[in-house]
């Protein structure tokens, strides 16, 4: 009997030492935003696919769009780029949205649907496969680059984390990236806050692919740089890597 109650003492001690953890687990991922982010902006994530026999016309439709909310100064919203895909999910559009934290993302999208904005959104509608919106947070470290002109290719990278490593992640990557800076400057990088949770992006911009292979390769050389992207694969579940070319009106290209 006695041996009986020890063990379920035990099994007690160990279920409650569970639910402990767990309960301080949850409470540090919902901390995490507040520990690794910037916290000044909200970037929303516009995701189409597009029939790929009406890439012409969505395009046209798009820039109806894009290019006319980005300068109208009343809708507090700043367009951080629009690419289209050429090397990865083909037929692919991202659209990266930059407002003044949730209250601006809530405010901006207000006043586009009693707008003729609106219309103009709806006219891309008939050339889409697919959408998805996804919004998220800077890094602290990595504030979005300002607009530019500077040619070239773009590079997206995208990570599935699994849930409860952000801010390992974060650690990790930050501590190595430092040092690969000195061959490229990012363009931004963030983590997502709702949409497909877990998920954390960077950007960075090339001359060509050629470039592109050349400075990984430089990385490669940098002590402690094998051990980043070991320990930082070791959080991800998958791993995506687009080539992104950037539309005409495109702020960042």
């Amino acid at each position: 009997m006695l041996a009986r109650l020890s063990a379920s003492t035990v099994i007690k001690k160990s279920t409650a030492g569970l639910v402990f953890n767990e309960a301080r687990r949850a409470i540090s991922v919902q901390q995490h935003s507040r520990v690794v982010a910037r916290g000044k902006y909200i970037h929303g994530f516009e995701i189409h696919r597009v029939k790929p026999s009406a890439v012409d016309e969505y395009k046209k439709a798009a820039e109806g769009y894009y290019a006319s909310i980005k300068d109208d100064p009343e809708l507090h919203v700043k367009l951080t780029g629009s690419w289209e895909t050429v090397v990865g999910e083909q037929d692919t559009f991202f659209h990266i949205l930059e407002y003044e934290n949730y209250s601006g993302y809530d405010k901006t999208t207000a006043k586009i649907r009693t707008s003729e904005y609106y219309n103009a959104y709806k006219k891309m509608a008939p050339y889409l496969n697919s959408r998805s919106l996804q919004l998220s947070q800077e890094f602290a470290f990595f504030p979005t680059a300002p607009p530019h002109t500077e040619g070239g290719i773009f590079e997206l990278r995208c990570y599935q984390l699994k849930p409860g490593t952000l801010l390992e992640w974060e650690q990790t990557w930050r501590r190595g990236i430092e040092a690969r800076r000195k061959f490229v400057e990012p363009v931004g990088a963030w983590f997502s806050q709702v949409g497909r949770l877990h998920q954390v992006y960077h950007l960075w911009q090339y001359p060509d692919l050629k470039a592109r292979k050349e400075t990984r390769e430089k990385a490669w050389q940098l002590d402690g740089w094998a051990e980043t992207v070991a320990k930082t694969a070791h959080f991800s579940k998958f791993m995506d890597a687009y080539i992104l070319q950037p539309l005409p009106y495109s702020p960042l290209k």
